[in-house]
């Protein structure tokens, strides 16, 4: 990984690793020169020859030495090395920076000695009481089964086009790839960068990801483990990559990489316009932060032209040559900008930070708070297109090094916490760079876990399903039942509805530490149910489960579908509660992707069904079963605030503005449904076609919708309940604008009036 992530966004602070002025000797000050340019590979081999060749020195120089050779490695990403120094500190020395306990825990993870990290994480907790880091690690490493628990539903791939220097961060685009890679494919001899002499890095393309031949790896071998980078057990264990005719990955843009930095990178939904990070590129001391004389990342965007080339480059206006913004996320409706900053004011080293984007103007950056933010490093988020955050972070408990956590998202406001996604998208090391499709049922990360290279890699994951059979059986005969719904429960809410195959048997996928409940319902039959839990694992790659029902004739049944009225759509999140009309009992169940339900009854028996959903109407309805064995529907359309319905039969004609007898016929269904929902509110819209003025045309839909107003008023409905208001031509339907010839019926779409639900109750 080396310089490929951390050094690229953190400024170092070394204040804590001074020693105050004193005379040293030639070869510490040499070491020490190196180690303040942060030429760590230098400074490694310079600290080493004085602690070797100065064994009788200075305690306090070699104590100095010490500190700063465990953190030259800890930067060169060398856990093995770094994890030998801290506890040569640790046993030599009592006087230690709090920190030095600290980045001994985190090494030792990194090395998986989790008994071992978790006792000196306890020291630092005992030395920095308000770093929640100490105290979070000790509690987290006395049970590290929870990072396990979804380690059989995945199956992790090295991808073959990565190569022997850094390859990092892929992003979608394109059908392919975009990456950051510290390569050279061009011949040319690149600059390096000083901190470990490998290339700067440049952003790359890989055009077509459905070449990846999948060579397997075993998720319970050491290298979807983490092992550490300088592990001869992992070599041994990192099978070659296969050989693999791929399309060469280029370079993505000559003119958004430069002689710096480039990578990582976010695009907008029209994969047409680019965020992406560069060091800053002003000439000379105006590039270079006024305090430690570096160049700090900015953010930059740019834009495609009509021969795809990127050009207008520009800077996003919050950057500041004096920290460091990076790493950035769209939002799926690229309204929200997500990156990374040491900006001051933040919780630790880097935070995530959130920035509206609205009509082509960037708003204040705002921190995203303790929820999210630790004292450690928040970094490389990413947004899915249901809007949940992923990020990698060292301040969450973790595996050891930067792992990937989740958090689903409410504004800007995660909602339940943040959540690891555990082993093997996890590892010891450092995982990150993470994006994945909607269900995270496949993506794409980077790891420096050791496989075949001694940097950052490309994986690749898809979830693997966890099958549960169940069979539904006659409880006399034995005999499978064909035909028999099985709806499945999760966690309280209803799931898929699937149905019994000739051998009585449905097949699903489940998920890890979830409570399910499965119902099965048939004709003629008692419906039963069992549970089960995948809270503790199975390393079975497929569970058997059998339900028995006994026929019955005093059993009856009813089901249905809540839909939503204005898209017909089922409606999930909807509360069904069946009320035994007789003694009062009640069942209520959640609906829900499919909007279905079902319920057992009594025959000749009284029944209230009520469906329930906040914003949307409440419905309630009378049932009575009249025979045994009966089955009934009972579909239920809803209505939510929000909801705009067109009124097809409502037209008017050219330049008028009363109700015609076929609209009068339509109005009277308006009537109709705001009297079964007395507390419902709505707003009429009346449209006009393009022809005349606009203010004309403004005036006349406002009669337009005044005289629907009028009707349902005479019509017994409260004004209170009514608002009118006239859209003119500003909402056409079709294609019939100012300057297009349409026909009458095509312009007669556009002379229309609609109702919108503003309050359900």
């Amino acid at each position: 990984m080396k310089i490929c992530r951390k050094t690229l966004l953190l400024a170092i602070s070394l204040t804590l690793l001074s020693v105050g002025a004193m005379a040293q000797s030639a070869r510490l000050r040499s070491a020490n020169k190196q180690f303040e340019d942060m030429s760590y590979l230098n400074a490694v081999r310079s600290y080493e020859d004085f602690l070797r060749l100065d064994k009788r020195g200075d305690p306090l120089e070699r104590r100095e030495a010490l500190i700063k050779l465990g953190y030259s490695y800890r930067r060169l990403q060398d856990s093995r090395n770094a994890e030998r120094v801290y506890g040569e500190l640790v046993d030599k020395y009592t006087d230690l920076p709090s920190e030095t306990y600290l980045y001994y825990a985190q090494e030792l993870a990194k090395n998986k000695k989790y008994r071992d990290s978790q006792k000196m994480y306890a020291k630092y907790g005992e030395k920095q009481t308000e770093d929640l880091r100490g105290k979070k690690f000790t509690v987290s490493y006395m049970d590290m089964n929870r990072f396990y628990e979804d380690s059989s539903s995945y199956k992790v791939e090295y991808l073959p086009f990565n190569s022997r220097q850094a390859d990092f961060s892929p992003m979608y685009y394109q059908g392919g790839l975009t990456f950051v890679s510290a390569r050279n494919e061009s011949g040319v001899v690149k600059r390096v960068f000083n901190f470990n002499q490998t290339p700067f890095l440049d952003i790359y393309f890989q055009p077509d990801t459905n070449q990846f031949r999948q060579a397997t790896i075993s998720t319970t071998t050491s290298t979807l483990g983490g092992g550490d980078i300088n592990s001869a057990e992992d070599d041994r264990n990192a099978a070659t990559p296969t050989e693999v005719n791929l399309t060469k990955s280029e370079i993505f843009s000559r003119t958004l990489n430069t002689k710096y930095h480039e990578g990582p990178m976010t695009f907008f939904k029209d994969q047409k316009r680019i965020i992406f990070t560069r060091n800053n590129d002003d000439k000379g001391k105006s590039g270079k932060s006024s305090s430690e004389g570096i160049r700090k990342l900015k953010l930059y965007y740019a834009e495609q032209d009509s021969k795809g080339k990127w050009v207008n480059i520009k800077e996003l206006p919050f950057n500041s040559k004096d920290y460091s913004c990076g790493h950035p996320a769209l939002s799926p409706d690229d309204s929200k900008l997500y990156f990374v900053s040491d900006m001051p004011g933040g919780y630790g080293s880097t935070d995530l930070y959130v920035v509206d984007f609205n009509n082509g103007e960037w708003g204040t950056p705002v921190n995203m708070g303790r929820e999210v933010n630790t004292e450690g490093n928040e970094m490389f988020p990413y947004m899915d297109t249901n809007g949940t955050l992923y990020f990698s972070s060292d301040g969450h408990e973790g595996l050891g090094g930067l792992d990937v956590f989740s958090a689903e998202m409410r504004g800007d406001i995660a909602l339940k916490g943040v959540e690891n996604l555990g082993a093997p998208i996890n590892s010891a090391n450092d995982d990150f760079g993470f994006i994945a499709d909607a269900n995270r049922m496949s993506g794409y990360f980077s790891s420096n876990r050791k496989r075949g290279a001694s940097d950052d890699n490309i994986y690749s994951f898809r979830r693997v399903c966890k099958q549960l059979n169940i069979f539904v059986y006659d409880a006399k005969t034995k005999e499978p039942i064909e035909a028999a719904d099985v709806r499945v429960v999760k966690s309280g809410v209803n799931q898929q509805l699937q149905q019994t195959g000739m051998d009585g048997s449905v097949r699903m996928c489940l998920e890890t530490s979830k409570e399910y409940e499965f119902k099965a319902i048939k004709e003629g039959y008692a419906a039963n149910s069992v549970r089960f839990s995948t809270l503790t694992q199975s390393s079975n790659p497929s569970m058997g489960l059998s339900i028995y029902l006994d026929r019955s004739e005093n059993t009856s049944i009813v089901k249905g579908t809540i839909r939503k009225e204005v898209d017909l759509k089922p409606a999930d999140g909807v509360r069904v509660t069946l009320r035994n009309d007789k003694n009062n009992s009640e069942e209520t169940v959640t609906t829900g992707p499919d909007g279905g339900y079902e319920f057992d009854m009594d025959p000749n028996s009284n029944y209230t069904i009520t469906t329930e959903k906040d914003k949307y109407t409440r419905d309630q309805n009378q049932i009575k079963t009249r025979r045994k064995g009966e089955v009934v529907e009972n579909n239920v359309g809803i209505y939510g605030e929000g909801d705009v319905f067109r009124l097809d039969n409502i037209y008017y004609d050219l330049d008028k503005f009363f109700i015609r007898p076929d609209a009068a016929k339509e109005l009277d269904r308006v009537v109709a449904l705001l009297a079964k929902y007395p507390e419902m509110t709505v707003e009429l819209r009346s449209h006009t076609d393009s022809r005349a003025s606009d203010q004309y045309n403004e005036k006349l839909s406002e009669r337009r919708a005044r005289a629907a107003y009028d009707y349902l008023v005479r019509r017994g409905v409260s004004p209170m309940r009514l608002v009118a208001r006239g859209y003119g031509e500003s909402q056409p339907v079709n294609d019939c604008v100012d300057g297009e010839n349409c026909t009458e019926s095509q312009y007669q779409m556009n002379r229309r009036t609609e109702f919108k639900v503003l309050a359900v109750q």
